[in-house]
C-alpha cells in the first residue's frame, strides 16, 4: 500500500479506509469514531477530509517537526536501549483527551504548523545519516496519518531502519492490521481502565485500546509496552491499577513492560495537581505484586523505577537516570549474566550510548 507516487493536488493524499453510505455520505473506517461525511466535511481527526467522492489525508508528507530523541524517551526500554530514534508527528487526533501533554500539535487546526515537509524517503535517509536505529510516528496519533506512517515504515525497512508508534491504539481491525505488520515497536498509551473515563476525559471508548493490546501480542511480531498517565482524583485509584494489571497478566502475560507517568497540569486540566511520586511508586509495586516483571516510572526521578531488573534473580541488569543508560550487564543474546534468564525485549550485543539529549532538526522538501 505504497501511494507516495499518486498524482493529487497540493496537501491532499488519497486516503484509504473509507465506504460510501447510500444516503450519500461517506464514512471512515480508519477508527470506532466512524465519522459519516458529506463534501468537504472533516473527520473528529481533522486530517481526513472528504473531497468530492473520496477520501484524502491533508498531512501526508507535512510535519509539526522533526527531533533526534533517546529511545527511552517514547518510553520504550526493551527496544534497543540507549538507542537514537529520529521522532515525528503531523496534526490532529482522533481521541480528544482534557488531559493532553502535547495538544498544541495534536489539537491543531491550523495546517501551517505544519513547516517541516519530508516524503517517506526522505526521513529514512535522514535517519540513516544521523545514526539512528529506528523512526518513531508520534507527539500526535499516528494512525490518523497512517498511509503516510505506512509509507515511511516500508521506505525505513529499506534502509534497515526500525520503526515505531506511540499511539492510543484506537483503531478498527482493517487498519490495525495493515498498520502494525509495518511497526517495529509500539507504545500504547492505556489510558485508564474504565469506558467511564474513555468517554468523559477522552471522547471514546476503552474496549476497542484492549482489543488493539490483545492484537498486537497475539498477531504480530511488534515489540509492545504500555503507558498508563496517571492523573489524581481520576484513574489513579489502587482497585483501577490492580485490575489493569491482574488484565495485563491474563490477556498479554508478565513480559510487557509496563510505565506509570507522571501527570502534569495542561490543556483542559490545569486545576488538577501534579501526581505524587508516591502514587507512582505504590502503582509500580502493584504492579509487581500482580507478577508484572518490568514495571517503570515516568517523568519523575526514581532510580529504581528506571532500573531493569531480572525477573528471575532480581539483579539490577540495566540502570538508567532519567533517559540516560549508566550501567548495563545484560548478555549479547539478552540474558542476565548471573542467573541467564531471558529478558524479554529487542537488544544487541553492543548497547547504545545516545544519552539524553534532544536534538531538534529543520527538514525541507
Amino acid at each position: 500500500m505504497n501511494t507516495e507516487n499518486a498524482e493529487h493536488p497540493e496537501g491532499q493524499h488519497p486516503a484509504h479506509y473509507w465506504h460510501r453510505l447510500e444516503d450519500g455520505r461517506i464514512q471512515c473506517d480508519l477508527c470506532p469514531r466512524d465519522c459519516r461525511l458529506n463534501d468537504g466535511q472533516r473527520g473528529a481527526c481533522f486530517v481526513r477530509q472528504r473531497v468530492g467522492d473520496e477520501m484524502v489525508l491533508t498531512t501526508y508528507g507535512r510535519s509539526s517537526g522533526f527531533c533526534v530523541d533517546p529511545i527511552e524517551k517514547k518510553p520504550l526500554n526493551h527496544f534497543y536501549p540507549g538507542s537514537s530514534v529520529l521522532s515525528f508527528g503531523t496534526a490532529g487526533c482522533n481521541l480528544a483527551c482534557k488531559f493532553c501533554q502535547n495538544w498544541d500539535i495534536s489539537k491543531s487546526r491550523e495546517m501551517d504548523r505544519l513547516q517541516d515537509q519530508a516524503s517517506p524517503t526522505a526521513i529514512a535517509q535522514t535517519a540513516q545519516s544521523l545514526g539512528c536505529k529506528s523512526v518513531a510516528f508520534t507527539y500526535n496519533d499516528p494512525i490518523i496519518f497512517a498511509e503516510y506512517a505506512m509509507d515511511t515504515a516500508d521506505a525505513c525497512h529499506a534502509q534497515g531502519i526500525q520503526t515505531v508508534a506511540v499511539t492510543a491504539g484506537y483503531v478498527h481491525a482493517e487498519a490495525r492490521r495493515d498498520f502494525f505488520a509495518k511497526m517495529d515497536a509500539a507504545n500504547v498509551d492505556l489510558k485508564a481502565f474504565t469506558d467511564e473515563f474513555y468517554y468523559r476525559l477522552t471522547g471514546a471508548h476503552l474496549a476497542p485500546v484492549l482489543e488493539t493490546l490483545e492484537y498486537i501480542v497475539r498477531e504480530t511480531s511488534t515489540w509492545l509496552e504500555i503507558t498508563t498517565l496517571l492523573i489524581p482524583g481520576h484513574n489513579d485509584s489502587e482497585a483501577e491499577i490492580r485490575a489493569e494489571c491482574a488484565w495485563i497478566m491474563d490477556h498479554l502475560g508478565p513480559d510487557v513492560p509496563l510505565h506509570f507517568s507522571a501527570f502534569h497540569p495542561d490543556y483542559r486540566m490545569p486545576d488538577v495537581p501534579p501526581t505524587p511520586a508516591a502514587t507512582l511508586t505504590r502503582a509500580r509495586q502493584i504492579a509487581l505484586e500482580a507478577g508484572l516483571h518490568y514495571v517503570y516510572t515516568g517523568n519523575v526521578h526514581d532510580a529504581a523505577g528506571d532500573t531493569t531488573y531480572c525477573p528471575g534473580c532480581g539483579a539490577p541488569l540495566i540502570t538508567r537516570d532519567w533517559y540516560e543508560i549508566l550501567s548495563y550487564h545484560l548478555t549479547p543474546d539478552g540474558h542476565c549474566p548471573h542467573c541467564q534468564h531471558p529478558i524479554a525485549g529487542r537488544f544487541e550485543s553492543q548497547v547504545g550510548r545516545f544519552g539524553r539529549r534532544r536534538i531538534p532538526l529543520r527538514m525541507g522538501g
